[in-house]
């Protein structure tokens, strides 16, 4: 009985100390995505002030991260969890790495809005970008919502509209080719273009990595070298069975 007693003691312990540190990580990609959404703002409306601030607080998603790995750390070598929840940390781990990574997308397109506010915006004002962002930023949101339920058909949906972003991606680098073959007046801009998109399309590979470990962390499956269509199949066979993992 006091085992039983012991046992129940250490999982409630596990569980408080698995919580916290979801909560955390939500809390660091509720301020990666503001991060995001405050760098496309600073490109579109010429706010060079903004994409200094953005760029200038990628030092707090540093120190989240760092933050978060020291906590998994600990409790890998103080809780020895069983399989379902090492599963639970491994993903934690490799979420917050993506994480860090679009706040380090963020930064350079913060960097990159504030240079280009001292420049006269284009007559359309990065229409396609303001689109682009809106779809990775979306993407983002919708792999936190995921995580934060461990709702894996979610995060399967998130993957997926990863082929919109490449697709959008390849065509505003096309159009901003042709700009610059057309006026070579446009090339700096231009150039600082691509790497803008170059930056949103990574974010949104970062939010598909994201989805991947939500779907790790329910199912047991690594599905991150498996045709989204053979991920569904198998989803829908696990449902269809009663779920588990």
């Amino acid at each position: 009985m006091e085992t039983a007693d012991l046992t129940h003691h250490i999982s409630r312990r596990f569980n408080e100390d698995l919580e916290r540190v979801r909560s955390k990580v939500l809390s660091m990609g509720g301020f990666v995505e503001q991060q995001l959404q405050k760098a496309v703002n600073a490109l579109i409306d010429g706010d060079s002030a903004l994409g200094e601030a953005v760029a200038l607080e990628d030092s707090k998603v540093n120190n989240m991260e760092v933050s978060i790995d020291e906590e998994c750390s600990r409790i890998l070598a103080t809780r020895a969890p069983a399989a379902g929840d090492l599963r639970v940390i491994v993903a934690i781990i490799k979420t917050i790495t993506d994480l860090e990574r679009i706040g380090d997308e963020a930064e350079k397109i913060g960097y990159i809005a504030s240079r280009l506010a001292t420049m006269e915006r284009p007559a359309d004002k990065y229409r396609e970008i303001k689109h682009l962002g809106r779809v990775v930023s979306q993407m983002v949101h919708s792999a936190l919502d995921a995580f934060a339920r461990m709702d894996a058909d979610s995060a399967l949906n998130v993957a997926r509209q990863d082929r919109q972003v490449d697709e959008e991606y390849e065509s505003i680098q096309r159009q901003t080719i042709t700009f610059m073959l057309e006026d070579p007046r446009s090339i700096r801009r231009a150039l600082d273009m691509m790497w803008v998109v170059r930056s949103l399309e990574r974010i949104g590979d970062h939010a598909k990595n994201i989805g991947e470990y939500v779907i790790y962390m329910v199912h047991g499956k690594d599905v991150r070298h498996t045709s989204l269509d053979d991920v569904e199949r198998e989803l829908r066979a696990r449902h269809a069975a009663g779920g588990g993992t």
